[in-house]
């Protein structure tokens, strides 16, 4: 049991890292293999699934990091769940739009905005764990 708890900590780490690599890796085949074989529009959800992909990883590998700290923001249930959602998140907007595009499967991007509203709860989640960390702290 608590062998699993401390390795439940470094999940959100490694998903981060994983999301980062595959953004690197994904947007360069995008940019050299797809490219010619898609149209431009497709091209540009294609690269705002990869920027989004990009900069979700960096929050998520630095939520890992804090959670794996000894800081005390990782004890609020609210920065837990952020780190959570973000993950959710990520993969729903970035991978469906990846996957509509590779499969041609057009309906599955109606999981994308549930993606992107999924990161806007854990980017206001991660504001109130701010907030809640900064009245802990007065």
């Amino acid at each position: 049991m608590m062998l699993q708890k401390k390795n439940e900590k470094f999940m959100i780490l490694i998903i981060g890292a994983f999301l980062g690599l595959f953004s690197v890796g994904f947007g360069a085949y995008a940019e050299h293999g797809l490219k010619p074989h898609i149209s431009e529009e497709e091209f540009r959800y294609l690269m705002t699934a990869i920027r989004y992909n990009q900069v979700n990883a960096v929050v998520i590998v630095a939520i890992g990091l804090i959670l794996t700290s000894s800081h005390s923001i990782k004890e609020l249930p609210v920065f837990k769940w952020c780190s959570r959602i973000f993950v959710i998140g990520s993969f729903l907007f970035s991978f469906s739009i990846y996957f509509s595009i590779l499969l041609g499967i057009k309906e599955i991007t109606y999981l994308t905005p549930v993606g992107g509203m999924s990161l806007m709860v854990a980017w206001g989640l991660l504001l109130v764990s701010a907030y809640q960390l900064m009245r802990k702290s007065i």
